[in-house]
């Protein structure tokens, strides 16, 4: 076994302390290639015997070749006579005669840590002229050195803890190599010590402590004997050790607590120099074998046996300790445990001190050059020969430097630390193998005679560096996987921020393999810490890139590792301040989903995402949220969460953002579907919550209904459609036939709607088309031949589900078209997916049974009989034009002329009748249907039937193409206008206006000027007061988008003489409406650009006759007017002097086309919508 190297640097401070019973091989000087003498024999301490500091340099022989150890010769005092007693004074003097002048400063420090210092070497160590050169030439060999002998190369203000030594160079007095050669010397010897002296004090003491107890349970074995304490923090750390390494991490903290004497991260906290023995589960898998104690163990780089050692050794004390006194007894407790508390101290200062001289021999050696390479022979017959045939085999630690180091071998050849695993011959021969297999490469000597002080100088020429981090980094190479690891560990956390941005993503691959196969948990953690935070902002194929890379290391290390590691990560992100880094963790949380223990999927991911939805102001980041809401939902199996779930669905739904709410339908309740079909509640749960709140909403809503949560709802319900039409084929009675195979029929490409999105599609959600294709044939056949007896889901939807919905479209106002609308996109959708069969035998039936088309069916008076109800459009727009063939357009037509005629000769509102052509008239599709219906109306025998055509033309006219206007449209309204019923004639009226507003042909307008001419101008209308007011109506509705000739020539004119032929009314009742119908009109169209002429001739005289009317009959209108003729007036005077002054200078007109260009970039510039628009030019109040 080989012995650890202290100066190694991948080992750790507390991993040199505890290996367990280590002594170190003597070494040879690399300065002087000699050995040093044996250390001294092992000496048990008295009572009253000084802190045993000395041994630290207690192998060091004098520079000068005189005089003896001072160290070796106190301890040979004191092995042969205990009682003799040295004066640390004398000590001090004797050290600084000798010129050991850094064991002098050794022993001073552990003087003041021990609170006694000492004049002598406070004096020297504070006088700098104890280190100022004298002169250039070295000492002399028997040159006899005083105390304030000169110390070459040390500046005159410098001190001995102060020196720089790598500021000199090598100028053959070696010195540089002599100080390397001291400090390892001193740092092995200062670990060495301290494991000798943990040794001596943690058996003392436990022998002490225990003896006596162990005889009086001896004594009486049917008594058990108590665990000592030493035994319980040794049972406490393995317990501990157990309850981390299996992931029950609140157990660990818990036990922690309760013992909270105890350090739980360093095994020296049990007891000093106590090995360390096999986990509980190597424990138990052991069985019952004894395992063996720190006595039988062989320090490889030794190779005695431990009761070889000299008689004094502290092995045997135990054994004198029965034949001391009591006060003895207790004078040694007290000692040891005085002793106890230096060590606890020297273990900080020496800790502190060991790292000072290791960056002390770093700087030393940049003036050193590198040793010459040699043969590492760990299995060599003169040291390793015993560890082969006596000792286990070793085993490699954590990071204990397994690396081909180029720095020498003395810095890496020892570096196994030792396990005890199995105690055969045949394994100890494998392990002496491996080693060996490991060991550097050999290289050929050269047979020369060049000093070694020579060599090393001529190899410094080799410019390498190992003293900074990276160069430590180069100067090894990993061996063994574990080992690269560990150093990818350490680089990356430095290469990552020297990588630009745009680039980093080439980082991801390296830095999750590495925190896939690290062993330590803290370096995985700062690895995956790295990995999300890699990029500040990262886009979209950046962040696609890090998911991917999660759900790798999710499927490598398994459900505990992605709750422990992962998932904190994203917890501390979810409120960072870049929306792109919460929209990663909000894709991530679904992405690793299907990864994570079901109890955190249903509980933690569920909750952050929750917390995202609701907090979150990024709409991008609520679109992923809800997406991986919806993932979460495929894989939760938690029936508790049905109701956090619904909520959920209702919470997203009503989100303000568009993008939000499409992510709901095509990803969230789709999901949410497919769990509750598994949990059976989705037409017994879901879609009656629904229901339940439309109609709740609907009775609210009397005096204002709240549409947009009625589109919420409604929505919601047209994307469970596919679901529920999937749970009903799947629970019919023929679903056990379903088989595929290659003679049925594909489905037709039309025979469902285009879902949203691909979870909606129905041979997804069944599993395949040819499934889906062998269930619509035996489902058709079913529903025409076989009826659905014993078919409980469909006799749901049938008996349940159909009259709940016609019940709350009757219910609809009407007049809302965005109401109608929605249900009219259910219907459709609805009758669609269940196809054509399941529409004419289950829901034309129901909605036919409602409507029955009668006169008897519509309450004149009070107009509330069902065909004026949103029933008539929604069951026209939604259920009638499912299909397109020729019967079916046929009953569509039929059905709209019966409805016409109804509510025509039962004098009811024509507002269901309205909102069926409005929401027809949309479609290009039905224009042809539509004016099939209206010509109807026209050749009907009732004049109020065509009445009522006369005023569908008006809402059917703006959808039309021009063709269709001249060919269908305008003959039929001609036809209208010369009907013999007057009420006819006036009913053309709106729709002549209309097409003046809308179309463009020059013949067409003329064709309509000349009939509403007919209408103004023939003698026989002079009278007709219900045309007036209608004209007059249509004027001012058309005038101000109608064509400005048209306007200035043929509007204004005869609203000019209507408001003069008013004047002379004698009817007051009728002058107030044509003077309230003028005002109207006149106010709408006072915002045309007018011309003068037509201001002066017909404009303003028009308005005050207007304004006459309005003195007598509406005193609050005629100050209106008069403001109105002020603004005219005014305008007409300023264009009259405009006009006087002549044309505008250039420079007025450049300055007047700046200040309309930036006025019409401003107005450009504006975001505001066209209320807010139409409030800036509103006049202040």
């Amino acid at each position: 076994m080989a012995s650890v190297n202290p100066f190694d640097v991948s080992d750790s401070d507390e991993e040199a302390e505890r290996r367990p019973n280590e002594t170190v091989d003597t070494e040879r000087s690399p300065s002087e290639g000699a050995p040093g003498p044996p250390p001294g024999n092992a000496f048990s301490l008295p009572a009253d015997a000084e802190p045993p500091t000395l041994l630290l340099s207690s192998n060091r022989t004098s520079p000068s070749g005189e005089g003896m150890s001072v160290s070796a010769a106190a301890t040979s005092t004191m092995a042969g006579g205990v009682e003799t007693r040295v004066s640390v004074d004398v000590i001090a003097a004797q050290l600084l005669r000798d010129q050991y002048i850094l064991t002098a400063l050794e022993f001073h420090t552990e003087l003041l840590e021990a609170g006694r210092e000492l004049p002598r070497l406070r004096d020297y160590f504070s006088n700098p002229g104890n280190f100022e050169r004298q002169s250039g030439t070295p000492p002399a060999k028997d040159q006899v050195l005083g105390p304030g002998g000169p110390l070459n190369r040390a500046g005159s203000i410098s001190t001995l803890d102060s020196l720089d030594f790598a500021r000199y160079s090598d100028d053959g007095n070696r010195e540089s190599d002599e100080r390397v050669a001291v400090l390892e010397f001193e740092l092995r010897k200062a670990k060495e010590t301290i494991q000798a002296l943990r040794a001596n004090l943690t058996q003392a003491a436990e022998s002490e402590v225990a003896s006596q107890e162990r005889k009086n349970f001896k004594s009486s074995p049917e008594i058990q004997e108590p665990i000592r304490p030493l035994e319980k923090r040794a049972l406490n750390f393995l317990v501990n050790e157990y309850l981390l390494k299996n992931e029950y991490k609140l157990s660990s903290i818990t036990f922690s607590d309760e013992n909270d004497d105890q350090d739980f991260e360093l095994w020296d906290d049990v007891g000093l120099n106590i090995p360390k023995p096999p986990d509980l589960l190597q424990l138990y898998r052991n069985g019952g074998s004894t395992l063996s104690s720190p006595t039988d163990k062989v320090d490889a780089s030794v190779g005695v046996a431990f009761g070889d050692l000299p008689g004094n050794c502290v092995s045997r004390e135990p054994q004198k300790k029965p034949d001391l006194s009591q006060q003895q007894q207790s004078e040694v407790v007290q000692e040891l445990e005085y002793q106890l508390n230096l060590l606890n101290s020297e273990k900080q200062s020496l800790a502190e001190q060991i790292k000072k001289l290791q960056s002390e021999i770093q700087i030393l050696k940049k003036s050193v050059s590198f040793p010459p390479p040699a043969t590492l022979e760990l299995c060599s017959s003169s040291s390793s020969s015993k560890p082969c045939s006596t000792n286990p085999p070793s085993v490699p630690s954590l990071d204990n430097g397994q690396y081909l180091d180029i720095r020498g071998v003395s810095e890496a050849g020892n570096d196994l630390v030792s396990t005890s695993t199995q105690n055969t011959s045949q394994s100890q021969q494998q392990t002496c193998n491996k080693t060996t297999s490991q060991q550097r490469a050999q290289f050929d000597q050269p047979n020369r005679k060049l000093s070694p002080a020579f060599q090393q100088a001529l190899l410094s020429f080799c410019r390498m560096c190992s003293e900074s981090r990276l160069g430590a980094e180069v100067s090894r190479i990993a061996d063994s996987e574990e080992s690269v690891m560990l150093m990818l560990g350490r680089c990356l956390p430095h290469i990552v921020p020297n990588v630009l941005l745009a680039k980093r993503e080439e980082l991801i691959p390296l830095i999750l393999c590495t925190a896939c196969l690290h062993p330590e948990p803290k370096e995985r953690d700062q690895l995956l810490h790295i990995l999300f935070n890699l990029i500040k902002r990262p886009d979209d194929e950046q962040r696609q890139m890090i998911l991917t890379g999660c759900v790798a290391f999710a499927r490598h290390v398994g459900p505990t590792r992605v709750e422990a590691e992962l998932l904190p990560q994203c917890w501390e992100q979810i409120n960072h301040k870049y929306p792109e880094r919460r929209l990663l963790v909000a894709e991530a949380c679904g992405a690793l989903a299907p990864y994570l223990p079901k109890e955190i999927r249903s509980s933690l991911v569920l909750s952050m995402l929750q917390q995202m939805l609701t907090e979150d102001k990024a709409d991008m980041v609520r679109e992923a949220v809800v997406k991986s809401l919806g993932i979460i939902m495929g894989y939760i199996d938690d029936s508790d969460k049905y109701a956090q779930g619904f909520e959920l669905m209702l919470l997203s739904l009503g989100d303000p953002s568009e993008r939000v709410v499409n992510a709901v339908h095509q990803v969230f309740i789709p999901a949410f579907a497919a769990w509750t079909t598994e949990l059976g509640t989705l037409h017994t749960a879901l879609i009656p919550s629904l229901l339940a709140r439309i109609e709740k909403l609907l009775t609210q809503g009397e005096h204002g209904l709240d549409e947009h949560k009625l589109h919420v709802f409604l929505s919601a319900l047209q994307s469970l459609i596919p679901p529920l039409f999937a749970v009903v084929l799947q629970n019919a009675p023929f679903t056990s036939r379903a088989k595929p195979h290659e003679d049925i029929p594909a489905i037709e490409v039309t025979r469902f709607p285009r879902p949203a999105s691909p979870l909606q599609d129905m041979a997804i959600i069944i599993g395949n088309r040819e499934l889906l294709s062998s269930l619509l044939l035996l489902y058709d056949h079913q529903l025409e031949h076989e009826g659905t007896t014993g078919w409980e889901s469909l006799l749901w939807v049938v008996n349940q589900l159909l009259p709940q919905l016609i019940e709350i479209v009757g219910r609809i106002n009407v007049t809302s078209s965005t109401c109608v609308h929605e249900f009219s996109r259910f219907f459709w959708r609805f009758c669609r997916t269940f196809g054509k069969i399941f529409t004419n035998t289950k829901v034309k039936p129901q909605f036919q049974e409602i409507l029955r088309l009668s006169e008897e069916n519509v309450d004149a008076s009070a107009g509330n009989g069902i065909l004026t109800k949103a029933t008539v459009p929604i069951y026209a727009t939604g259920v009638l034009t499912c299909y397109n063939q020729e019967e079916d357009r046929k009953l569509l037509v039929g059905f709209l002329e019966d409805v016409m005629t109804t509510l025509s000769l039962s004098h009811a509102p024509l507002d269901s009748l309205k909102a069926s052509f409005v929401e027809l008239g949309a479609n290009p599709v039905y224009h042809e249907l539509l004016l099939t219906v209206l010509w109807y109306g026209v050749v009907h025998t009732s004049a109020l039937v065509r009445c009522t055509a006369a005023r569908m033309f008006e809402l059917l006219v703006k959808g039309v193409n021009e063709t269709l206007v001249a060919q269908r449209v305008v003959p039929a309204l001609i036809t209208l206008s010369s009907d013999p019923e007057i009420s006819v004639r006036i009913a053309t009226i709106p729709a002549f206006g209309t097409i003046m507003e809308t179309v463009t042909q020059k013949e067409l307008l003329e064709r309509v000027k000349m009939q509403l001419a007919s209408f103004l101008e023939d003698p026989q209308y002079q009278d007709q007061h219900s045309l007036h007011m209608e004209i007059i109506r249509t004027f001012g509705r058309v005038g101000p988008n109608a064509e400005p000739r048209f306007r200035d020539d043929f509007v204004l004119p005869h609203l000019h003489k209507l408001a003069l032929a008013n004047n002379s009314q004698s009817v007051e009742s009728k002058r107030i409406d044509i003077a309230i119908h003028l005002f109207e009109a006149y106010s709408a169209l006072s915002c045309c650009f007018i011309s003068e002429e037509v201001m002066v001739n017909h404009f303003l005289p028009g308005l005050r006759c207007l304004h006459a009317d309005m003195e007598q009959l509406s005193p609050e209108h005629e100050v209106i007017l008069g403001s109105m003729i002020k603004e005219c007036e005014i305008k007409v005077e300023n264009r009259g002097i405009s006009d006087a002054q002549g044309s505008i200078s250039i420079a007025s007109s450049l300055v007047g086309e700046d200040a309309k260009t930036k006025f019409l970039s401003k107005m450009g510039q504006l975001t505001t919508s066209g209320a807010m628009l139409a409030n800036v030019f509103q006049r202040k109040k």
